[in-house]
C-alpha cells in the first residue's frame, strides 16, 4: 500500500490558511507520515535560471526526484517548479509524495519511477488523492534502454566503473555523498538508474537519491544531481564528484575495483544476468562493504574461468565460499567445478568438498586441476589429504548446482553464468586413469593391479581423485621435486596407495640419478612398508624394488633374512640378472651373519648358495666373525649346529669342519683327544690358524 500528498502554495488550502502547505493527500495516511515527509519539502531554481520564466521556460526548470526513507517507510517525492504563486510571487513549486510500504517497491529500483504516470504535475486541491496499488516504473528507465544509452555516451563505462566505486564507499561508511553534475536532469536520473542496478538489491534500497539539489553540500542523500551553476557556487565539501556532460570530469581517478571493473563489463555486454548472478554472490542484507562486494565479483570471475583472478582474491573468495555456506548458490558449485583449471589448491578443496557433500563428482576435476599445478610430491600429499579428510562444511543446498537460474529476478533472465569446461589431463602415469569424458575422474584401477584404493577407507568414496594423486605424483618424481619421506609421513592409508603407485611409476620412469635423488635410507624404509605395491609391478623390480630391499636388508639385521628371499625370488623370476641379485645379496650382508641367521638362511635357501658366490661366502663369514668373538662363540650351540648344516649342505666348505675340530679340541677329556683334534685343525688358511692358536691357548 502506497499514501500520496500534494504539497504546494495554495491562496485557501484545506485547513483555510494560506501559503505552502499539504493541498491533498491519500486518506488514512500513517500517523507521523506528514511530519517525517516536511522536511524533505523544498525546492530552490538554478541561480542561472530565469528569474521569471514563462511557460517555456518553466518545462527547463530540472525537476527533482527524490528517494529516501521517512519514519521507517520507503519516500518518494517528486519536486516541479511553477514560478508563481497565487499571490504572483515566483518561488512556488510544487511536491508529490508517495509514503509506501517495504513490499511496494519489492523487485523494484525507485530510479525505475523517473518517468512513471503515477506522477501527479499539477496540484488537486481540497480533495483526496487515492491509495496506490500498483508503483509502475516509466518508459526508457528499463535496463536494456539504459544499456543502449550508455553505448551512446563517450567514455561512459570508464566513468561507471569509478562511478560504482565511489557509490559502493559512501554506502558502505554510511555518509558522505556522491555528487553528478549535468546541464539537464535526464542524464543524471539514467545514471542513478544505472547504479541502482548495478548494486544488490537490497544495497540499492540505503541508496538515497535525488536527482537536483541547489544545495549539494548539505543534500542528506548518498546520490545527489545537480547543475553546473549549482557546482560552481558550492562550497564542494563532497568527497566525490563527477561531471556528466560538458567540461572536465572532476571524479577521481586512479584503478578500479574487481567489482566496479566487473559492473562496467556487464554494461557494455548486455550482460543482465551477469548484474544479476552478481547481486546474488554479494552478501545478503543491506550491508555491502567494498571488499565484500570485490568477493562476489572475483567469484563470479572464477565462475566464468577469468585467468585473471588473482591470489588473493582467490584466497577471498575461498573465506567467501566458507562463510556463506548454504547461502551460496547451486549454480556457483558446478561452474566453479567446470572452471577448475584456473583455480588454486585451497579454492579446489573447498569445491571438492562441496562436490562431496551434495554427493556430486563435480568437485574432482578441481581437486584434479589443484594436483596438475602442484610441483612437489609434499603438496601433492597435502591436497589428497585435504581431499579426503572431512571439512568443515561450506553448505549443500541439494545437488551441486541443479538451479542454474540466476538470481534475484530484479533484472530477468537466467543466469547463464558459463564456466570453461574440462580440468586437464593430470597426467596419467602407465595403467592409472585419467580423466573420464564425463568430466570426471576414471575407474581404472591401479598400476598393474597394484591396487586402486577403493573401498573403506580409499579415495573413490571421496570423489574418485585416485589417478589425479597418481600422475601429479609421478610427475613430480620424475621432475626431481620429490621428498618421499616427508610426503608419506602422516598420509592416511587412503592417499597413501595412490600415492605411492605415483612415486613407483614415476620412479620407472626416471633416470638413475633421481632415483638415488629419491630413494634416500627413509624413503626406502616408508617404500618396504608397500612392498606387496612394489612387487606388483615387475618393471620397477630392478630400478626401484632392488634399491629398496638392499638398502633396508643392509641396515636393519632383522630383515636381511627376508630381504634375500625377495631378491632370490626377483633372481628366479627371471627380473633380476644372477651377477645383479649377487651384487644386490652382497651388499645386504656386508656385515656378516650371525651363527642363528647363517643357520636360518640354509634352512631357508640351502640350493640358492651353490650358484650364488655373495651366498656360499657366508658360511665362512660367519666363522671367522665367531672366531673373533672368542672361545664361547666356538662352542655355542647355534655355531656347533651351523657347522653340521654347513657339512650337510656345502659339503665343498671346509671350514665347518675346522670349527668342529676346535669344539672336539678344547672340549676333549683326554690329551690324545684333544691333541688329534687339534690336529685336525691343522690346515692352511687365515680360520685354521687363528682355530689352532685359539685352541692352543
Amino acid at each position: 500500500m502506497a499514501w500520496q500528498l500534494h504539497y504546494t502554495s495554495a491562496r485557501r488550502g484545506p485547513t483555510g490558511r494560506a501559503g505552502f502547505q499539504f493541498v491533498a493527500e491519500t486518506p488514512g495516511l500513517p500517523e507521523g507520515a506528514r511530519a517525517a515527509v516536511t522536511p524533505y519539502l523544498s525546492y530552490r531554481p538554478p541561480p542561472d535560471a530565469p528569474l521569471s520564466p514563462d511557460d517555456g521556460e518553466l518545462g527547463r526548470f530540472p525537476v527533482a526526484l527524490l528517494y529516501d526513507r521517512a519514519a521507517e517507510r520507503p519516500l518518494l517525492l517528486r519536486c516541479r517548479y511553477l514560478g508563481q504563486d497565487y499571490s504572483g510571487r515566483y518561488g512556488n513549486f510544487f511536491a508529490h509524495a508517495v509514503v509506501a510500504e517495504d513490499e511496494e517497491l519489492e523487485g523494484l529500483r525507485p530510479a525505475e519511477l523517473w518517468h512513471s504516470p503515477l506522477w501527479d504535475d499539477a496540484p488537486l486541491r481540497n480533495g483526496e488523492l487515492p491509495v496506490l496499488d500498483d508503483l509502475a516504473p516509466g518508459d526508457g528507465s528499463d535496463p536494456e534502454s539504459l544499456a543502449h544509452w550508455l553505448h551512446a555516451q563517450d567514455g561512459a563505462f570508464t566513468l561507471l566503473g569509478r562511478l560504482m566505486d565511489a557509490v559502493a564507499g559512501v554506502l558502505a561508511r554510511g555518509h558522505g555523498r556522491v555528487v553528478l553534475v549535468a546541464d539537464d536532469v535526464e542524464p543524471i536520473a539514467r545514471w542513478i538508474a544505472v547504479v541502482s542496478y548495478s548494486l544488490p538489491v537490497a544495497v540499492a534500497a540505503r541508496m538515497s537519491f535525488v536527482t537536483y539539489s541547489a544545495d549539494p553540500d548539505g543534500a542528506a542523500q548518498r546520490l545527489v544531481g545537480t547543475t553546473p551553476d549549482v557546482w560552481a557556487a558550492a562550497q564542494r565539501l563532497t568527497g566525490h564528484a563527477f561531471r556528466l556532460s560538458g567540461g572536465r570530469d572532476p571524479g577521481p581517478g586512479g584503478d578500479v575495483s574487481r567489482f566496479a571493473r566487473t559492473v562496467a563489463a556487464c554494461w557494455r555486454d548486455l550482460d543482465f544476468a551477469g548484474l544479476d548472478a552478481l547481486g546474488e554472490l554479494a552478501p545478503p542484507g543491506a550491508a555491502a562493504p567494498p571488499e565484500a562486494l570485490d568477493e562476489a565479483a572475483a567469484l563470479l570471475a572464477l565462475c566464468r574461468g577469468d585467468g585473471t583472478v588473482t591470489a588473493r582474491e582467490e584466497q577471498a573468495v575461498t573465506r567467501l565460499l566458507a562463510r556463506r555456506g548454504d547461502a551460496i548458490p547451486g549454480w556457483v558449485w558446478r561452474d566453479l567445478a567446470l572452471s577448475a583449471p584456473a583455480m588454486g589448491v585451497d579454492l579446489a578443496l573447498a569445491v571438492h568438498h562441496r562436490a562431496r557433500e551434495a554427493g556430486a563428482a563435480d568437485g574432482v576435476p578441481a581437486i584434479a586441476a589443484a594436483l596438475a599445478a602442484a610441483t612437489d610430491l609434499t603438496e601433492v600429499a597435502r591436497i589428497a589429504t585435504a581431499a579426503t579428510s572431512t571439512a568443515p562444511a561450506t553448505g549443500a543446498d541439494g545437488a551441486g548446482g541443479a538451479d542454474s537460474t540466476g538470481g534475484t529476478g530484479d533484472i530477468g533472465g537466467t543466469s547463464g553464468i558459463g564456466g570453461t569446461s574440462g580440468a586437464g589431463d593430470p597426467g596419467g602415469i602407465g595403467s592409472t586413469g585419467g580423466m573420464s569424458s564425463a568430466g570426471g575422474m576414471s575407474s581404472a584401477g591401479g598400476m598393474s593391479g597394484a591396487g586402486g584404493m577403493s573401498g573403506a577407507g580409499g579415495m573413490s568414496g571421496a570423489g574418485g581423485v585416485e589417478g589425479a594423486v597418481r600422475g601429479a605424483a609421478a610427475r613430480c618424481v620424475r621432475g626431481g621435486g620429490a621428498d618421499l619421506a616427508r610426503a608419506l609421513a602422516g598420509v592416511p592409508a587412503g592417499v597413501r596407495g595412490p600415492l605411492v603407485d605415483g612415486c613407483l611409476a614415476g620412479l620407472a620412469g626416471a633416470g638413475s640419478e633421481v632415483r638415488r635423488a629419491v630413494l634416500t635410507p627413509e624413503a626406502c624404509d616408508l617404500l618396504y612398508e608397500d612392498v606387496d605395491r612394489l612387487r606388483a609391478v615387475p618393471e620397477i623390480a630392478s630400478s626401484v624394488l632392488v634399491p629398496v630391499l638392499v638398502s633396508v636388508g643392509r641396515r636393519r639385521s632383522g630383515q636381511r633374512l627376508t630381504v634375500t628371499g625377495e631378491l632370490l625370488h626377483l633372481g628366479a623370476l627371471g627380473a633380476l640378472g644372477a651377477a645383479d641379485a649377487d651384487r644386490a645379496l652382497a651388499e645386504v650382508w656386508t656385515a656378516p651373519p650371525t651363527a642363528a641367521q647363517c643357520l636360518a638362511l640354509l634352512d631357508l635357501h640351502a640350493g640358492a648358495f651353490a650358484g650364488c658366490p655373495a651366498l656360499a661366502a657366508l658360511p665362512s663369514r660367519t666363522f671367522a666373525r665367531l672366531a673373533a668373538d672368542g672361545d664361547r662363540a666356538l662352542t655355542a650351540p647355534d655355531a656347533l649346529r651351523l657347522a653340521a648344516r654347513v657339512r650337510e649342505a656345502l659339503p665343498e666348505n671346509g671350514d665347518a669342519a675346522l670349527v668342529q675340530a676346535y669344539a672336539e679340541a678344547v672340549t676333549a677329556e683326554r690329551p690324545d683327544r684333544a691333541a688329534k683334534a687339534l690336529a685336525a685343525t691343522a690346515a692352511s688358511g687365515r680360520l685354521a690358524d687363528d682355530l689352532l692358536a685359539a685352541a692352543a691357548g
